[in-house]
């Protein structure tokens, strides 16, 4: 009887782990996300419902926050209107959302001050190395936790905008 018991726990225990396999894919099925709103001073992102705030994340931004991006490397996270066009299911940083910047507007922002905009700007994970307690080091993305960038892959679709302000 005693192994019985134990055959049953042990089979039990083994279909939990099948359930949390671990994967960084997770599924939703709430409310649509339809807007981004990201808030450079308060280092806040909102996944909005219309008007209601579906998820609030604490962010991290580019190494010098202030102000709009303007050039590559200038370590800036733009500022403006965009909107999510693709996704990287192996990018370095976990899981990461793109941003269409530079824009229009941006390169020719960049264009007439005779520099490139750069360029691959993403919602993405922190890796271990930027797990120290600083706050804004990414070269000028949005910086979440692993798991938190988890969910944003799974709630946000490609097409959605994003208002990213000062």
């Amino acid at each position: 009887m005693r192994t019985l018991k134990l055959a049953v726990f042990a089979a039990a225990l083994m279909a939990l782990a099948a359930c949390s396999s671990g994967s960084k894919f997770r599924s939703y099925n709430g409310p649509e996300v339809t807007r981004i709103i990201v808030q450079k001073s308060d280092r806040m992102m909102y996944l909005m419902h219309h008007d209601k705030v579906l998820r609030s994340f604490d962010i991290g931004l580019g190494f010098a926050p202030e102000g709009d991006k303007l050039r590559e490397g200038d370590g800036k996270t733009p500022e403006g209107n965009y909107f999510i066009n693709r996704r990287n299911p192996n990018s370095q940083f976990h899981l990461s959302v793109g941003i269409n910047y530079p824009a229009s507007h941006d390169r020719a922002e960049a264009a007439r001050a005779g520099v490139s905009p750069g360029g691959d700007i993403f919602i993405h994970g922190r890796p271990k190395k930027y797990r120290n307690g600083i706050r804004d080091w990414t070269a000028g993305c949005i910086a979440v936790t692993d798991r938190e960038v988890e969910l944003i892959y799974a709630m946000v679709k490609n097409g959605t905008p994003i208002t990213i302000n000062p």
